[in-house]
């Protein structure tokens, strides 16, 4: 398993990242990485915690949109991911950040035959974080195309200096904070630069957490779209809790203005040992 970058993360990844508020790389986590979190996926589908929620079944649509939240808590390869694979350093340096933490580790899987799109939001408004160096790496675990749910990103979005009402994924799910809402992107698509990065398992995107993306439903018969998301914060990141906003497992125990530093969201970059010694 890589435990340190494949490829070198080079100025243009890092101005693409700052500029479009989403970059691709190819081929950033080897085979290794791959199997441990496809079999971490099937344990965290047979196993949720209380946050997972089936997102196709509360909309009562077919097939099965699956996530679940902080899987680092409780299954000991999505711990070995967070601490051991490059993603901690993929995301400091797209960020420009001298450390990482992370702010939670997810699932995204959608089955094939499942119609439910991924909602146009931006991860921040969800979130108990506030600021500029906040990012998500998703990472492929199958081949993700166009009909199999491959995630679209506005370009330039995270500096739109907005912020918008978080979007349910299940219909189910309210969120309180006033914000006005998402712009409807498809209305205006003519107008805006969108795109979209088909992946083989072992890229991954970097997007920034004010971005505004979303993504269809996999539309595949037999392909899956398993994803593993990890969320990372940066040097200027601090706690920002909020009444309803996405639950939490536990109360982090730090002030309100903080910085992002505590047991709930440990410094993983730079390393300072291996969570497998």
């Amino acid at each position: 398993m890589n435990t340190a970058l494949q490829h070198e993360i080079t100025a243009d990844d890092v101005r693409t990242f700052q500029e479009d508020g989403v970059v691709c790389l190819r081929g950033a986590f080897d085979q290794d990485w791959i199997e441990m979190m496809r079999l971490a996926a099937e344990r965290g589908l047979s196993n949720p915690t209380r946050l997972g929620e089936e997102l196709a079944e509360a909309r009562r649509d077919p097939g099965r949109f699956f996530h679940d939240t902080f899987l680092w808590l409780q299954d000991k390869a999505c711990r070995r991911f967070v601490f051991d694979s490059p993603a901690a350093q993929i995301a400091a340096l797209l960020m420009g950040s001298g450390t990482s933490h992370i702010f939670f580790d997810q699932w995204l899987i959608k089955e094939p035959g499942t119609p439910t799109r991924t909602p146009w939001h931006q991860d921040l408004p969800y979130w108990p974080v506030d600021g500029s160096q906040v990012c998500t790496v998703w990472l492929a675990l199958d081949p993700v195309t166009a009909n199999r749910g491959a995630v679209e990103y506005v370009v330039g979005s995270h500096r739109w200096n907005a912020r918008y009402k978080p979007e349910t994924f299940s219909g189910n799910a309210v969120y309180s904070e006033n914000l006005p809402p998402v712009p409807d992107i498809d209305a205006q698509r003519e107008g805006l630069d969108i795109v979209r990065f088909e992946l083989e398992p072992g890229d991954c995107t970097v997007h920034h957490a004010l971005t505004v993306h979303g993504s269809p439903g996999n539309e595949s018969e037999r392909v899956r779209r398993r994803a593993s998301i990890s969320r990372w914060a940066g040097d200027d990141a601090v706690y920002y809790p909020r009444e309803g906003i996405q639950e939490i497992p536990t109360d982090p125990g730090i002030p309100a203005g903080d910085p992002i530093r505590c047991e709930l969201w440990p410094r993983v970059w730079p390393r300072s040992g291996s969570s497998s010694t």
